[in-house]
């Protein structure tokens, strides 16, 4: 599948009707989406064919993407039992299996199947400081061969020290940086859109 079809379909997909600010949740837009997954395949071969875990899933578009790329397995795994239903939703509307989890990332002790990948759009800390963290260190634990995650770029030193210093990584590599299009979805929210730095990391374990 190319780039510009994987894109196209993931903007079809249903987003937040109530989104939860304590969980940060704003939606995976599809450039960027289609963009980590397509890279994660073409580049590093590490989706298809594959056992793939999507953390804090939301509404299941890494997950989708990851699915539409022909991943063997599809795990997505929220808190949000909304979130999880519109997940189901859009699989089904791409006629793409995902198996789903609800389930705190803090909580996870992971005694499924080996996962090869995890990917995902954390929480960038903003409201739960060091909740980004706490997610990366997760899924360096559970993944076998990659993890593909979204950061802010001011916290780019922050990141690449605590995962090689203190989370045990192999390699933390930007692969990237993206312009994350975070619109007017809160009341604190002042402009219809911002545009925020994020670097697109690949961490081995």
């Amino acid at each position: 599948m190319k780039l510009k079809q994987l894109e196209s379909l993931l903007g079809n997909l249903d987003q937040f009707t109530e989104p939860k600010i304590d969980l940060e949740q704003y939606p995976t837009r599809p450039h960027i989406a289609s963009r980590m997954i397509y890279t994660a395949e073409n580049t590093f071969g590490d989706i298809t064919s594959k056992v793939v875990a999507d953390f804090g899933c939301g509404c299941g578009t890494l997950g989708v993407a990851s699915a539409l790329l022909d991943a063997e397995n599809v795990i997505g795994i929220d808190v949000d039992s909304l979130s999880l239903e519109t997940a189901l939703s859009n699989a089904e509307d791409l006629e793409v299996n995902i198996d789903l989890i609800q389930c705190d990332i803090h909580h996870l002790e992971w005694r499924g199947p080996v996962v090869n990948t995890v990917v995902m759009n954390p929480p960038f800390g903003t409201r739960k400081k060091g909740s980004d963290m706490d997610f990366l260190l997760k899924a360096l634990k559970v993944a076998s061969d990659a993890v593909y995650s979204l950061h802010k770029t001011s916290t780019r030193d922050h990141i690449k020290r605590a995962a090689l210093r203190d989370f045990n990584a192999t390699s933390a590599e930007v692969l990237c940086e993206l312009r994350f299009d975070v619109p007017q979805m809160y009341k604190f929210h002042k402009k219809k859109e911002v545009d925020i730095a994020v670097d697109l990391w690949r961490f081995t374990p």
